[in-house]
């Protein structure tokens, strides 16, 4: 038979531990009909300890001071539980656990003879090991793993991709369960598995399907140690696999809160800072607020991705004795816990246009969009053009061209443009919605349609050490569905004034012949460079993954042609993997060798 008990916790005895955030040492305790009870100690296993860890988002166990906490168990009169837990060490959760032997004793007086209550002393992850409060922490980043975790608004959540031949790939989940799932939980550093997600119900992925029907012992240290099928038939993007792992309760939540929303969604951030040797609730200057700031936000608070981050929040009535300002200059990168891990100013708050009205808002979202540029396309589409002046007139007023083109003749002259075609792909879980109204849409003479998003891409040649060597633009855009997958219904078109957006499992085609749909490169001598672009630059519209936004490609020109190779999107290659594809001298294609 199962464990079945009200609730379980690890209670901290020792005062060291009772100060720290996380709990990570203590009686295990469980609730039975209504109370709290110790469990003996005698039939306890390392075992039991790793599952009990591992449910509150520890990857391991630890030996610890049997003296001390026997010294303190002779001292008081414990309530024990009437029965041992029997694990066997790779359970997800307790419940999965057989219950062991009825201990002696009647009634509600279960006896532990010459035992006392079993302890666990658990090892937290890196990211979550205890420290203090105050002062900064650095944003947690692992060296060069196989594993990760990706599309998810949560800390320990996301779609699961593994390294193998210096490039990530997704993991197909047939036979996906709790087991193999803790498994790549542990090894990321987190507890054991909440949820084995399947049919990529976090986004889809890119690129190769690694490993297919994973079968792991609960016991690896990492995934790619368990036994798994590589062929991959069968498999594709719509059964991603993913995860989401038990992580330690580190009390963020309660550090910060949404007030005067319509709902519990939405809301002036006001944070809890010390002030004077009291803590109390204020508000966060809204001066350069963003995007990335109202993610960290909504992570903080568990409701997933930000939808909005808003630099005004008059309209909504927060606390008023919260008005003041008492966080300034926050600057996140992204993957912080807490708004407080993140850049800013301390204790010598600045801020101009002060709170009140003027503090910072989000709103947040369970789920997001993901835009993802088809590298494959560019690389296959791209080829230079002479185009006659006469005929960029258009083009010219709207700033497509470099500077030089202004003092180009209109009769003669002409401009040498690198010309692609973009097909944007939205792999997310929600539609890409542009941030403006109608009311703020551009109308666009060359292309003859209204364009709801001023800078989408920018487009750019850069030398190989990464400076600009064209003058490239910011390309706006109007987005429509071009096409979809088969069983997915176009929502948003540019013709009449229509909605603009993009639609999940649809994408959105510039095509190479379209007006501004280059680079100019009229003035760039011949030589090696890196040509690349971007997607929603400015992260004007929240997305699940920034990462995977800009596209590479390595270019030869020799002032006649031009080749395209190495396309490739960021992320989707271990890092010495991308040096060398941006760094890599000579032509793997069109019979061009290093010079």
């Amino acid at each position: 038979m199962n464990i079945q008990v009200e609730d379980i916790r690890i209670r901290a005895i020792l005062a060291t531990y009772r100060k720290r955030v996380p709990v990570t040492e203590g009686y295990v305790e469980v609730k039975d009909e209504g109370t709290w009870k110790q469990i003996c100690d005698r039939h306890w296993t390392m075992k039991n300890s790793r599952v009990v860890c591992g449910m509150f988002g520890f990857p391991s166990e630890r030996k610890y001071n049997t003296n001390v906490y026997k010294m303190f168990a002779s001292r008081r009169k414990q309530h024990y539980w009437p029965y041992s837990m029997d694990c066997s060490g790779n359970e997800a959760h307790i419940s999965s656990c057989k219950l062991g032997n009825h201990l002696p004793g009647t009634g509600t007086n279960s006896s532990c003879a010459s035992g006392m209550p079993a302890v666990v002393s658990c090892v937290p992850g890196r990211a979550f090991a205890p420290s203090s409060h105050s002062g900064f922490r650095k944003a947690f980043r692992q060296e060069q793993p196989l594993v990760r975790l990706k599309g998810g608004a949560n800390t320990g959540e996301g779609r699961v991709e593994v390294l193998k031949n210096g490039e990530w790939g997704t993991v197909c989940d047939d036979n996906w369960n709790l087991v193999s799932a803790s498994v790549v939980c542990r090894e990321l550093g987190f507890g054991s598995a909440k949820e084995a997600i399947t049919g990529a119900r976090l986004g889809q992925g890119m690129g190769p399907i690694h490993l297919n029907e994973i079968d792991c012992t609960g016991f690896e240290k990492s995934v790619t140690d368990c036994k798994f099928n590589t062929e991959s038939q069968g498999c594709n993007h719509e059964e991603d696999a993913a995860v989401r792992c038990n992580v330690p309760a580190m009390g963020f939540q309660n550090q910060l809160r949404l007030s005067g929303g319509r709902n519990p969604y939405e809301g002036r951030v006001e944070v809890l800072a010390e002030r004077n040797g009291t803590l109390r609730w204020g508000t966060v200057c809204s001066h350069n607020w963003g995007t990335v700031e109202a993610m960290v936000v909504c992570r903080q608070l568990g409701l997933g991705f930000a939808s909005h981050a808003f630099q005004e929040t008059w309209y909504w009535h927060g606390d008023v004795s919260a008005d003041d300002v008492v966080m300034s200059g926050v600057k996140c990168s992204g993957t912080e816990m807490s708004l407080s891990h993140c850049r800013h100013d301390g204790a010598h708050v600045s801020c101009p246009r002060g709170g009140g009205r003027f503090g910072a808002g989000v709103s947040c979202s369970e789920t997001a969009p993901d835009l993802v540029l088809n590298a494959e396309l560019v690389e296959q589409t791209a080829y230079l053009e002479d185009r006659p002046m006469f005929l960029l007139q258009c083009a010219l007023e709207e700033n497509c061209l470099a500077s030089s083109a202004h003092n180009t003749s209109l009769t003669s002259g002409y401009r040498r443009l690198l010309r692609f075609s973009s097909q944007i792909h939205n792999n997310g879980q929600s539609d890409f919605r542009p941030k403006n109204g109608r009311h703020a849409w551009v109308w666009h003479d060359c292309h003859r349609h209204y364009h709801s998003m001023e800078v989408f891409t920018h487009y750019d040649l850069l030398n190989l050490n990464g400076t600009k060597v064209a003058e490239g633009h910011k390309a706006s855009f109007c987005l429509e569905d071009t096409e979809c997958e088969a069983d997915v219904q176009k929502q948003y078109e540019c013709a009449n004034f229509g909605e603009q957006g993009i639609t999940v499992g649809c994408w959105d085609v510039y095509r190479h012949d379209i007006d501004c749909q280059w680079i100019d490169i009229t003035d760039v001598p011949p030589g090696d460079y890196l040509f690349q672009v971007v997607i929603n630059p400015n992260y004007e519209v929240a997305e699940s993954d920034y990462s995977n936004n800009v596209m590479k490609c390595r270019s030869r020109y020799d002032g006649q042609r031009i080749w395209m190779y190495n396309c490739h999107i960021g992320g989707s290659f271990s890092e010495e993997t991308e040096q060398k594809l941006e760094h890599l001298r000579g032509l793997t294609n069109n019979n061009v060798s290093a010079r």
